[in-house]
């Protein structure tokens, strides 16, 4: 049986697992635009005018 990796959901994950670990170490309700585009290492000239992050969102 061949293992076939799909490199963009593992990429996801990982990016996931990095947010659910700086929300566990802010004591913030929620953490920030500004923090969570420094987690996912997006610019914020990349961000759409009135300031949300560019692409899909993850809700509680």
């Amino acid at each position: 049986m061949t293992a076939v990796q799909d490199h963009v959901a593992l990429a996801e994950i990982e990016l996931c697992g990095e947010l659910m670990i700086a929300a566990s170490a802010t004591e913030a309700e929620r953490l920030s635009a500004d923090r969570i585009d420094e987690v996912l290492k997006v610019s914020t000239g990349t961000r759409p005018p009135g300031g949300t992050p560019a692409g899909p969102r993850l809700t509680p």
